[in-house]
């Protein structure tokens, strides 16, 4: 009985997200009756608590443009599962999801039969992937773990061409530790014998781990600092920068991103495309046109003039963004649209918010289904925060269209707290352009 598209997601979706005894050898054994998909491209593999996505993201570009054909594997979506899997910056359509989920359910079924386990919900999408990305003959894969790394299904491949840690705060500390010593060490996982890592080094304490396992592994490793970059330019177009070192010299970049962090997860691509360079050939100019060409969803993304959305949705994440509206609230009025899950901290969140920006105007509303906090509480938090002027809209689209009313013309919106107000918000957007 061949399963339909919908079918087929809602299978996954009620697939255990984790289960007690899954090991990486599970997964390796898995990849081996598949035919070991994963030998047919090269994979540069990233790992860290933020922007993973986005230093995928750009190295994705940047490959594109130098002529090479790319996949990328990135979790969560924001609407649809479909985007955990791209090749060439499009995500795969529905037919392709299927026939690999039909090829990866029945290595589950196959499993389950002789007593073994069935794979999880990230393993399974982790196959497809894999299934995916070998029968599109695609040249490299950008790997984005999915929580940790040290035992993340997707360190089931054992000979990427370069490792990437980003930088590490605490989040998921249920899973991972509780220091960012230990959070590090989870994500040095990912380290493979003589295989490069290249690495956010601005925490002294996670540097610290992330070189003790490069050199237990006689991996050769790449500190890349914040001050290395410089700054020349943020505006409401994005942010230039130089990167200094003997290979880019003097060069500018520019990235269409409003959010000075972008430029760490930029320069965390630009070392990597740089160390990779003598069996990778990329030519400046690809690099200077992949850069400025990047798109990645739902971080500090300008969705419309001036309306800028950002799934930030854990303390480090939150800092980011209140740094950056800060920046534009010097020169324009900024208004927020603020919605929340219950699994997140979100008093903190406001909290930060409300002692990070002057804010004139807040509009909450709810999001998440059964996890969804009322914009009744929210509206409440941010009032006991001092901000005077709070609304609150049980949905996303009343609440999209009155906040755009209060932006005006010359004010910037952030709409921030989940990804799920970033999906419904990109969905509202999709049918006004419709209509």
């Amino acid at each position: 009985m061949k399963m339909t598209y919908e079918q087929a997601v809602a299978y996954i979706d009620e697939t255990p997200k984790f289960t007690t005894k899954n090991s990486l050898e599970h997964t390796r054994e898995c990849l081996r009756r598949l035919g070991n998909p994963q030998e047919h491209f090269r994979v540069i593999h990233v790992a860290g608590t933020n922007g993973k996505g986005s230093t995928c993201a750009f190295l994705t570009s940047v490959l594109r443009e130098a002529g090479y054909s790319c996949g990328l594997f990135t979790s969560p979506h924001l609407v649809e599962i479909n985007e955990r899997f791209q090749i060439n910056e499009v995500n795969i359509d529905n037919e392709t999801f299927l026939a690999a989920f039909e090829k990866v359910k029945a290595l589950a079924e196959e499993l389950t039969a002789e007593g073994n386990y069935h794979p999880t919900y990230f393993e399974m999408l982790f196959l497809m992937g894999m299934v995916i990305f070998a029968e599109k003959g695609v040249d490299f894969v950008t790997l984005e773990t999915g929580l940790g790394g040290r035992l993340d299904a997707t360190t089931a491949i054992e000979n990427p061409v370069a490792c990437v840690i980003t930088s590490i705060s605490l989040d998921h500390m249920q899973y991972l530790g509780n220091t960012v010593e230990e959070i590090a060490a989870e994500k040095a996982g990912i380290i493979v014998p003589d295989v490069p890592v290249i690495y956010d080094a601005n925490d002294e304490r996670a540097a610290a781990v992330i070189r003790k396992y490069a050199e237990e592994k006689n991996s050769p490793a790449y500190p890349v600092r914040a001050q290395q970059a410089e700054i020349t330019g943020n505006d409401r177009q994005g942010i230039d920068f130089c990167l200094t070192g003997e290979t880019y010299g003097k060069m500018v970049f520019h990235i269409p991103f409003i959010a000075r962090y972008q430029v760490m997860n930029a320069s965390l691509a630009l070392k990597t495309i740089e160390v990779l360079g003598d069996r990778i050939p990329v030519s400046t100019e690809a690099v200077r046109l992949g850069l400025a060409k990047t798109r990645w969803q739902g971080r500090m993304e300008s969705v419309l003039p001036g309306v800028i959305v950002d799934g930030a949705h854990n303390e480090d994440g939150v800092a980011r963004f209140v740094e950056t509206a800060a920046h534009f609230q010097k020169d324009c009025p900024v208004s927020i649209l603020f919605s929340a899950v219950d699994d997140k901290d979100y008093r903190d969140m406001i909290g930060d918010i409300c002692r990070g920006l002057k804010l004139e105007h807040v509009i909450v509303t709810q999001v998440g289904g059964y996890r969804k906090v009322s914009s009744e509480t929210l509206a409440e938090i941010f009032r006991g925060q001092g901000c005077a002027d709070v609304e609150e809209y049980p949905d996303v689209p009343s609440a999209f269209a009155r906040a755009l009313q209060v932006k005006g013309d010359d004010g910037m919106l952030f709409c921030v707290g989940s990804l799920y107000l970033v999906g419904e918000i990109k969905a509202v957007i999709r049918r006004m352009h419709h209509d």
